[in-house]
């Protein structure tokens, strides 16, 4: 049995490139692989690998000061979800090319919004007819899984986020609850601070992402199809019966599912049906 585990945790850290060098050596040992992202502002993180292996390395992972009680949250894999192990130093654990804007101490982001636990959604929904549920992903991201209603920004990458901020499109929102919502939560500790500083009033950030929130609701409350993820997966689902949103860009059947564009020279992600998927595949690779 294989596992991934996401995860990240904003907490100062004095000397970056010491913590990269000994995740990479943990992950080494216990035979991970996966992406993670060291900052002084940080880490973020997904890895995988056999059960006792993730579970290894969770316990010695949150034993460093800074990363003890870190929330980790684990769903099913194959095996084969990285291609490879990567620990790199940025100047960001999440890009939206605004580090000077983001301010850390020991409990986390400064300013960030308030945190909302799957059910306290559902209150907050129940209460109020006014909320809004505002996408911190990339554009493609929703194409096959969303929030019902969300507002999904323009967004080509997360760098986008700042731009449209400052552009003045959601200032209407300014009055309203606003909450952001990504895959694991990451995002929305940075683009929920950003918010706070230009002005939004109310703005909230859903804790553990859309991640924690389908392991709770699977399919039953607000979110609606498929969960775009960065490993070999590409997708994932919260159970059976998932709504199929996605539009396949080389047929145009319906699909939860996503793919390479089939155009060799384009690098984005598109949605993609499992008929067409190895044809795209195929195609940029040949090129």
């Amino acid at each position: 049995m294989h596992r991934v585990l996401l995860y990240y945790r904003f907490t100062p850290i004095a000397d970056p490139e010491a913590v990269r060098l000994w995740q990479h050596a943990l992950c080494t040992s216990l035979g991970l692989t996966g992406r993670i992202i060291i900052s002084e502002h940080g880490i973020n993180g997904t890895v995988g690998g056999p059960v006792d292996a993730c579970k290894r390395y969770a316990r010695a992972t949150r034993e460093y000061s800074g990363f003890r009680g870190m929330d980790i949250k684990w769903s099913a894999g194959t095996g084969e979800d990285f291609p490879r192990l990567t620990v790199k130093v940025r100047d960001e654990i999440v890009t939206f090319g605004a580090p000077d804007e983001l301010a850390v101490d020991a409990g986390g982001v400064v300013g960030g919004g308030r945190h909302l636990k799957p059910g306290e959604l559902h209150q907050l929904v129940a209460e109020r007819d006014d909320v809004v549920l505002f996408d911190g992903r990339n554009r493609f991201e929703a194409e096959i899984g969303r929030f019902r209603g969300a507002v999904v920004p323009d967004a080509d990458t997360t760098r986008d986020f700042v731009a449209l901020l400052d552009s003045g499109a959601y200032d209407h929102l300014k009055d309203k609850p606003v909450v952001t919502y990504c895959t694991g939560g990451v995002r929305c500790e940075v683009l929920s601070s950003l918010m706070r500083s230009r002005g939004f009033e109310e703005v909230y950030q859903l804790e553990g992402g859309i991640v924690r929130y389908g392991g709770t609701f699977g399919n039953q409350g607000l979110w609606e199809g498929s969960l775009y993820v960065f490993d070999e997966r590409r997708t994932m689902d919260f159970g059976s019966g998932a709504a199929v949103l996605g539009t396949c860009g080389r047929c145009g059947a319906p699909t939860g599912g996503m793919g390479n564009c089939a155009v060799w020279s384009c690098r984005k992600q598109v949605p993609t049906c499992e008929a067409c998927e190895p044809a795209c595949a195929a195609h940029v690779d040949a090129a």
